[in-house]
């Protein structure tokens, strides 16, 4: 019989609520003050503090038709086009007829967006992908804070349990497979330390992306996919995490720059901003009929060509033409950034270059957040509802966290699950009935922890082999690399028992490892290049193989099934 993993011992601690929401971004937040505004008892879990996610990083701002001339029908056509072909219809109809309402919900709430000083309207800017100003944006280029601002301070008036410093383990499920709670590892002092479990009849998973399974990203260092790798873990799809966003112009800060890298939001080119080149020829003009604000993959995919073929390490965004009182009063937060690190773009181009930024792809759901294992359910960046499809709409991001959020909770109040009594709690991630106390169990059956040091070699395979560019050899050597450093844990702990110590740096690098095979394993498997997935080696668009949807899932042996949806829709999925 072969060894498991150690277990640590059972949880200090255990509260329930009726609803735990995993996360503290714009996604959790609003879920989490839905549910308690219809009744319900919510327990708020979340991995740093409550305003540390990657909503307060988010600078450009939230997409909605709220202008005079616009109109949900248009933003529904700037999205389908941005996606390439992949979108869930129903899903980002949804998104855009109820998405200028859960704004103005938004503002009720308290997020302050910044107004004509005359008129009193909301400003709308325009970015990438966008015919038309949509961009509600607030401090000029702090939305993100200001919306985690008002939403936390919502949440605290509300009186909601919140559990922070807390990092998600893994799923606890009852008798019948249904969720029932989480177990977690609690760092730091409070009423709550140690390993613990919240125990709920609806999870709700909104624990952002999975950026630093790169070298170089705009996401905060607690973005390492930990709700897509416990979603696997407990027997759910995920879908299209082939499709990571590498966000076009991001302050280029050197060749051995690694961890979360400063956004130059793409609200700067939406004012007018260009690119350039080192000879100060504008590149983008005749890729595509919107310039430099055309969709994000195909800026990205511009850039990085001009490199290649010029031998160059980044290229220029030059916004001099803009004076310093306008980068003052509507950049302050990029201007600081780019000041602290030595340049000063009122007077001279600001170096830029593609870093991992969003995940198109996550927990595969319905119109409803609702995943295939029952009572979980997931809504943003961890999310996978079909909107974004290969490549995300510039700020659409913020206002699928708002409308799926609010469907999720909705959906969650209507059934009310904690009405009907569950059976025993099972053993965390199984699908087998059991009634044992959870631990903090291993990831998965014989599977080990990773020791904290495997994060940056992770990273460095991604980089090289599933970066902005990637072919079928890239790909397939990032994939025995990945295999190597997970056979070998495995075989060590077969041979001497042995695993990392249970720890926050040992479960990142774990969930690390494991979204970076799903993704690799996508990637070798989509043999074209669509949105934001660039195969070199396949560099058309073949619709009528690849207009579909790819799902994997985890065995319980710790391998990978990779399959197809028939078509791109997501089956199953209603208004």
């Amino acid at each position: 019989m072969r060894p498991r993993p150690p277990r640590p011992r059972p949880p200090g601690w255990s509260v329930t609520a009726d609803v735990v929401v995993v996360g503290s971004g714009v996604a959790g937040l609003t879920a989490a003050l839905r549910c308690a505004a219809a009744g319900a008892k919510v327990t708020v879990v979340t991995k740093a503090r409550l305003d540390d996610g990657s909503t307060r990083w988010a600078q450009g701002g939230i997409a909605a038709a709220l202008g005079d001339g616009d109109t949900p029908a248009q933003h529904l056509a700037d999205t389908l086009v941005a996606g390439a072909g992949v979108c869930d219809e129903a899903a980002v109809r949804a998104l855009v007829t109820e998405g200028p309402d859960a704004v103005r919900r938004l503002i009720a709430t308290g997020a302050r967006f910044d107004t004509d000083d005359d008129s009193g309207e909301i400003l709308l800017t325009r970015e990438g992908g966008h015919h038309r100003r949509r961009i509600a944006h607030a401090g000029g280029d702090a939305t993100g804070a200001e919306i985690s601002r008002a939403l936390v301070e919502a949440v605290r008036r509300a009186g909601i349990e919140t559990v922070e410093n807390a990092l998600v383990l893994d799923l606890l499920k009852d008798a019948r497979g249904h969720a029932a709670g989480v177990t977690l590892h609690v760092m730091g002092e409070g009423q709550h330390d140690g390993v613990g479990a919240v125990r709920a009849s609806a999870v709700v998973l909104a624990t952002g992306g999975m950026g630093q399974v790169f070298s170089a990203t705009t996401n905060p260092p607690v973005s390492t996919g930990d709700g897509v790798a416990l979603a696997l873990r407990a027997g759910a799809e995920v879908s299209d995490l082939e499709f990571v966003q590498f966000h076009p112009t991001v302050l280029w800060l050197g060749p051995e720059a690694e961890g979360q890298q400063p956004l130059v939001s793409e609200a700067v080119r939406g004012e007018g901003a260009y690119l350039v080149d080192a000879d100060g020829v504008r590149f983008m003009l005749g890729q595509h009929e919107l310039a430099e604000l055309a969709p994000r993959d195909i800026v990205a995919k511009a850039i990085t060509r001009r490199m290649l073929e010029q031998g160059a390490e980044h290229m220029y965004l030059d916004a001099r033409h803009f004076g310093a009182e306008m980068w003052e009063h509507r950049f302050p937060t990029i201007l600081a950034a780019c000041r602290a690190h030595g340049i000063d773009p009122v007077t001279e181009p600001v170096p830029v270059a593609p870093a991992a930024h969003y995940a198109s792809g996550g927990v595969r759901t319905d119109l409803h957040g609702r995943t295939t294992v029952p009572g979980l359910y997931a809504c943003g960046e961890v999310a996978c509802t079909g909107v974004h499809g290969a490549n995300r709409l510039a700020s659409n991001s913020l206002l699928e966290g708002l409308v799926f959020a609010e469907r999720i909770a909705d959906d969650i109040t209507a059934r009310r699950p904690w009405d009907t009594p569950a059976p025993a709690a099972a053993v965390p991630g199984s699908p087998a009935p059991a009634a044992a106390v959870p631990g903090s169990p291993a990831p998965a059956a014989g599977e080990p922890l990773l020791a904290s040091e495997t994060r940056c070699t992770i990273q460095r395979i991604m980089t090289a082999g599933a970066g902005v560019i990637r072919s079928a050899r890239s790909l397939d050597e990032a994939a025995a690399r990945l295999e190597a450093v997970h056979r070998d844990a495995v075989e060590e702990l077969h041979r001497d028992g042995k695993t990392a110590e249970p720890g926050v740096e040992t479960w990142e690098a774990t969930n690390l490892l494991l979204v970076a095979r799903v993704l690799v394993a996508a990637a070798r498997r989509r043999e074209e290049t669509r949105g934001c997935h660039w195969r070199e080696d396949r560099p058309e668009r073949d619709d009528a193989t690849w207009a579909r949807h790819l799902l994997v899932t985890l065995r319980q042996d710790g391998t990978l099934d990779v399959g197809t949806t028939g078509t791109a829709a997501f089956p199953g999925t209603t208004a």
